[in-house]
Formats: C-alpha cells, sequence, structure tokens
C-alpha cells in the first residue's frame, strides 16, 4: 500500500478502488456488512487481475511481428517472457482470490485456518487472501527458514 501523504487521511488509501472498513466499537468480527467489503475488494482485485492478463492476449496478437536484428528479437522475447511469467503469478493470485471468496461463503473468512484466532480487518485490509493470523504467519516463515 502506497505510504500516506501529509495531512491525508486514512479513508483516503483506497483498497482496489475501495474505502478501507472502518470498524465500529463492539462490531461482531466478520458479519455481513464485512464480509461483504472484503468480497467488493477481492472482487476488484480479480477484475484488475483480469484486465491485465487481457492486456497482454491483445499485446501478444499484435506483436506478432519478427524482428529481422537478433538482438531486437532476442529483447521482444526477454519482455514476452516477463510478462508471459508475470500473467502466470497473476493467474495463481486470482486462484487465491477465488479460494478467499469461498472461505467467504463459508464463514472460514478472516480466521486463522491453524488456530482460529480472528484476522484483524487491518491485514485482511493489506493482504485480502490471508489465511494465517500474524502470529502462525511468523511461525510458518521461521519453519521455512529453518527448513530452507
Amino acid at each position: 500500500m502506497p505510504a500516506r501523504k501529509k495531512n491525508q487521511e486514512p479513508s483516503d488509501d483506497l483498497i482496489h478502488g475501495i474505502k478501507p472498513y472502518v470498524l465500529k466499537k463492539g462490531e461482531k468480527h466478520m458479519n455481513k456488512k464485512q464480509q461483504e467489503h472484503f468480497r467488493s475488494i477481492l472482487l476488484a482485485w480479480i477484475e484488475e487481475l483480469l484486465d491485465e492478463i487481457s492486456r497482454t492476449v491483445s499485446q501478444l496478437r499484435d506483436e506478432h511481428e519478427t524482428h529481422p536484428d537478433p538482438n531486437d528479437r532476442a529483447s521482444q522475447e526477454t519482455d514476452m517472457s516477463l510478462e508471459l511469467r508475470s500473467r502466470d503469478r497473476e493467474s495463481k493470485l486470482i486462484k487465491k482470490i477465488n479460494e478467499a471468496l469461498e472461505r467467504i461463503d463459508s464463514g472460514d473468512y478472516g480466521y486463522c485456518r491453524t488456530c482460529g484466532v480472528e484476522i484483524g480487518v487491518q491485514r485482511l485490509e493489506a493482504r485480502p487472501t490471508a489465511e494465517l493470523c500474524v502470529d502462525c504467519k511468523t511461525l510458518d516463515e521461521i519453519r521455512e527458514k529453518q527448513l530452507g
């Protein structure tokens, strides 16, 4: 998320075009209003990613010319390779977003899959696909470092 400018209110920071959720005192975690908020964020994110994928497909169709210069051809192939790798990562991200949408439908969204603790709204806004609370994610990363 971009750094906040001086005198800029937190509500000015949009998350995939959507204003951050404002928690009310005593509000139940992952109530219908919060679920719809995160559903909106996730759907807007998918739309952005699909637009990028569509743009890449159009670009690939349009750039069918072969450059006679080997350096130009190599540069074009490198650019396309990077672009395709990026789109592959985005496709995997779309899968994770769809899984998060399924968790909203099942009522599991916003709760750690390891310990069941509530995942904070701010963490979910920073990483809407989060499945682990901060503590479990930290332990998970420590285990990865030890094994890797």
